[in-house]
């Protein structure tokens, strides 16, 4: 039975305005011509497929439904049972990730472990007692009971993942091959590729695309057999946290740019078109909010909500609607308290306007005010919203993490690489380190801000008139 989070119906409408935002451009060769230098930067075409790896990933896991109960059990008498289904809430990312969700450990284990990482007192069959390091479930199960053999297993296990991303990587290659070549050759299409000679960097997307595949295949190859990235305190694969930790720093990044434009938009271009007290009445508003500390501010939200989700808590039949709506509210707070600086440039940019020819020639020949800013002010203030979409992804990624850290962030409960590094404190402080939840958490959350930080200097390079 299909379930509607309310940030997954938001995303899938962000989704839809995307869509409608490219077949727009593509019919307009103001907005296509930036793109076109956009495709031709070789970074940023690498780092749009990475940005595309967790895109994926993070739909796949807005896909939420209940799974059907078995015919023993669906005449229980409370909860979601009576109507066949469980009360359970999956994605379809948890149902692709349903081996790494059921080897569930005892404890800590470290990556590609075959025994856990702390002793337990174990009674030997001769009644003598000892200290030892127990096997894990699953971790290397196929292996004896040395583990013997398990480098060259590894690397083994490894090979047929690559070798499987090889295949898919060359199919996939033909493929764009086959799209440049529409008009040509396909061998001329793919030496042109080759040599990096087309308008779209399409041999720096392929090359990007070849490392996230392979990485992707073994990684997905040696997950069925180890703990790729080991386990944390309550035995959960590390490496599922991290993938579902995916679509919450996305849903922080992009939800709280929906809140955020509104606001930003119409108040800064009244206040720089309008002018006077609409002015002095918009200034004041976002100088005020701005001087509020807004960690001071979101903690003090996330307290009142937590306190009218503990009141109603029968209102939510599982705890993942629970800590949706937390999420959802959190990219409000993010939204609301963070529209104040575009808020400023575009308040800027709109006195600089008001007083160009063209605006001027308008107010002239009795042309409306708010058909004045929605023809002329708003489509040139809009590449300073762009470039500001793409540069505040990264920072509201990393706010995600630094909330979470001190504890004001997400719901506890749900996966987020700001409680992955808060639970890693106190593993941190043991010995031995348990150093592979907070370098799992670090080497994911770094290489989606590095790709968008990449991403986005290509975006501000080619809207930016001033840089043109």
């Amino acid at each position: 039975m299909p379930v509607f989070l309310l940030t997954d119906v938001l995303i899938f409408v962000l989704l839809v305005a995307v869509s409608a935002f490219v077949v727009y451009a593509r019919r307009r060769e103001h907005l296509r011509a930036p793109w076109r230098q956009v495709g031709r930067s070789r970074v940023a075409m690498a780092a749009a497929v990475i940005l595309g790896f967790y895109v994926a990933i993070g739909l796949l896991d807005s896909m939420h439904f209940r799974p059907s109960l078995p015919k023993s059990e669906q005449g229980a008498e409370q909860g979601a049972a009576r109507s066949g289904y469980s009360s359970q809430v999956l994605s379809v990312l948890d149902v692709l990730l349903g081996h790494l969700r059921e080897m569930q450990e005892k404890t800590y284990s470290a990556p590609f472990a075959t025994h856990l990482f702390v002793k337990e007192t174990v009674e030997l069959p001769s009644g003598s007692v000892e200290r030892i390091y127990p096997r894990l479930r699953y971790g290397g199960r196929h292996l004896d009971e040395g583990a013997h053999g398990r480098a060259a297993d590894i690397v083994a296990t490894g090979a047929k993942g690559l070798a499987v991303a090889v295949l898919l990587w060359l199919a996939l290659a033909a493929l764009v091959v086959a799209l440049v070549a529409r008009r040509g050759r396909f061998g001329e299409a793919a030496a042109e590729i080759l040599a990096g000679r087309t308008r779209t960097r399409w041999r720096a997307m392929l090359v990007a695309l070849a490392a996230c595949l392979a990485v992707s295949a073994v990684v997905i190859a040696l997950s069925y057999d180890y703990h790729v990235l080991g386990t944390d305190k309550v035995g959960e694969d590390v490496l599922y946290q991290t993938l579902k930790s995916i679509r919450t720093g996305l849903v922080i990044g992009t939800l709280t740019t929906l809140v955020m434009l509104p606001f930003a938009v119409v108040l800064g271009i009244m206040a720089g078109y309008f002018g006077g007290l609409v002015d002095d009445v918009i200034q004041y508003l976002y100088t005020t909010l701005s001087s509020i500390p807004s960690v001071l501010l979101i903690a003090a939200f996330i307290l009142m909500l937590q306190v009218f989700l503990d009141a109603h808590a029968a209102d939510f039949t599982s705890t993942v609607e629970r800590a949706d709506l937390r999420l959802l509210f959190l990219c409000m707070i993010l939204g609301v308290t963070g529209w104040t600086s575009l808020c400023r440039y575009l308040r800027a940019e709109s006195l600089k306007l008001r007083e160009v020819d063209y605006v001027q020639a308008a107010i002239a020949l009795g042309t409306r005010r708010f058909a004045i800013l929605a023809r002329h002010i708003l489509p040139n203030v809009m590449h300073i919203v762009l470039i500001t979409v793409v540069l505040e992804f990264s920072v509201l990624v990393l706010a995600e993490a630094v909330l979470s850290y001190v504890q004001i962030g997400v719901d506890p409960t749900m996966h987020s690489w700001g409680n992955m590094i808060n639970s890693a404190r106190l593993e941190m402080a043991r010995e031995p380190v348990v150093w592979w939840s907070l370098s799992a958490a670090f080497l994911l959350m770094f290489t989606l801000v590095l790709a968008a930080n990449l991403f986005s200097d290509s975006v501000r390079d080619a809207f930016d008139p001033r840089l043109r």
